[in-house]
């Protein structure tokens, strides 16, 4: 929906098992909107590319995207570029992400990285509800300005929220000009790019298993060298942090402990999406 001088966008999906293939179903409004499913790795599992042509939000631009993956059902989501966060006026660009896991669905949820451009005043939010059974690996990287483009990120605000309701919860407003943020060695220490990965469940993890999870994770995290640290703040959620110079060393990362994961918690192997490599 464009209303002349905003876009406001919001994309439905839901998946579902039906005769042991997953299923989809994609209703859109505005520029957000799948651009491909594909069942790379057999029927059981749906993956979608979504897309939003404009390439990026500036204020008062809104993205508004509602998920559900039904019981049993297996859905992979990614992107083919990055969220980009331009220079606004004065009103915030929002991306919201709404996502319900019922008993027994898997949601891997792989976005790249959003990018917050100097002046931007952005709002992304992810939340994602899981019933009993349900389990999901996510991540969200950003990366601050373009430095490489001489294009450093001082000016404006990027809030970061990423929520599994009344089990775990980062929220952080990082705005340009927060210097104790921005370069205390106990806030980001001059990193222009964070990441952050998670496995979750809709109940407790067994010790034994998130301790195989957690090992798994630093021995990626020992190998790449990265500033990053892998822990258990809760029991139903493992969870990396990296930080960094740039962007695509910690994207690595991720993918690295993503497709460990993928083997050890859920005896699947890795199955990169093939827009990664484009």
């Amino acid at each position: 929906m464009h209303d002349g001088s905003n876009w406001h966008s919001t994309l439905q999906l839901r998946y579902a098992m039906r005769d042991l293939r997953c299923v989809d179903d994609a209703r859109h409004d505005g520029a957000v909107r799948v651009l491909a499913a594909l069942r790379p790795e057999g029927d059981d599992v749906c993956h979608h590319v979504l897309v939003h042509p404009p390439g990026g939000l500036v204020g008062g631009d809104r993205i508004d995207i509602a998920l559900r993956v039904e019981r049993g059902a297996h859905a992979l989501l990614t992107t083919p570029g990055a969220t980009r966060f331009y220079r606004s006026l004065g009103a915030p660009a929002v991306q919201t992400v709404d996502a319900v896991l019922e008993p027994g669905a898997r949601l891997e949820w792989l976005p790249l990285e959003a990018i917050a451009y100097d002046g931007c005043i952005g709002r992304n939010t992810s939340r994602f509800v899981l019933q009993p059974g349900a389990e999901m690996i996510g991540w969200d990287l950003l990366a601050l300005g373009l430095p490489a483009a001489d294009a450093p990120f001082v000016h404006g605000e990027l809030t970061q929220h990423v929520e599994i309701p009344g089990i775990w919860l980062e929220h952080g407003r990082i705005a340009a000009d927060d210097r104790a943020l921005r370069h205390a060695p106990g806030g980001l220490a001059g990193a222009s790019a964070l990441a952050t990965l998670w496995f979750a469940c809709g109940e407790a993890l067994p010790e034994a298993r998130a301790q195989a999870l957690l090992d798994v994770a630093r021995a990626a995290i020992d190998a790449s060298g990265i500033d990053a640290g892998a822990t258990w703040p809760q029991p139903q959620v493992v969870v990396v942090r990296a930080l960094g110079n740039r962007v695509e060393p910690l994207q690595q990362l991720l993918r690295t402990i993503w497709a460990a994961w993928r083997v050890l918690g859920w005896q699947r192997p890795p199955c990169a999406p093939r827009v990664w490599r484009t």
